[in-house]
């Protein structure tokens, strides 16, 4: 099981992060699913072929969402689903935190949304108050450096409407 790091939901002011072993395994387009595994994340490639079987099955399934695929087209899908991660192919593709706003403020998705790719530190902050909950770091950086950059600010300009926001 690969680790991520996850910000603790059942107390969220605490601005607590920890390190967590993932229960999702991530399978490819190609490669087939095995009866044993339950937790899983799709493309949504696949998801669109295969979701509802999937679900069906009683697997909890999780969708990964490349930039350019469209957050809305999950509307009707988000209540099934524990997780959806959004890639960051590069660290200055900010289309992610679009997608987590719309995810969390939109739709209301209370389930975990997590960046993966290339995901750095010195977007922790943002990540959180965007919606983010759980990152795969890619900068090799530890728990403690995350921690700094994600809760380094009080105060801030442009606090989401929501009040889930950081500010």
């Amino acid at each position: 099981m690969s680790k991520l790091i996850k910000r603790r939901r059942e107390d969220p002011a605490a601005n607590a992060l920890q390190w967590v072993e993932d229960a999702f395994l991530h399978i490819a387009d190609d490669q087939p699913i095995g009866s044993d595994v339950r937790d899983l994340i799709v493309s949504f490639h696949r998801f669109q072929s295969d979701g509802a079987a999937l679900l069906a099955e009683g697997r909890k399934l999780g969708v990964r969402l490349k930039p350019e695929e469209p957050v809305e087209q999950l509307a009707d899908a988000l209540s099934q689903l524990p997780v959806v991660v959004l890639e960051f192919p590069k660290f200055r593709d900010g289309r992610g935190y679009s997608s987590a706003v719309l995810l969390r403020d939109r739709y209301g998705y209370t389930g975990e949304i997590r960046a993966v790719g290339e995901v750095l530190r010195d977007q922790a902050a943002y990540l959180i108050r965007c919606g983010f909950d759980a990152f795969e770091p890619s900068d090799g950086s530890t728990l403690q450096d995350w921690s700094r950059y994600a809760f380094r600010s009080r105060h801030v300009y442009h606090a989401r409407a929501s009040g889930s926001g950081a500010g």
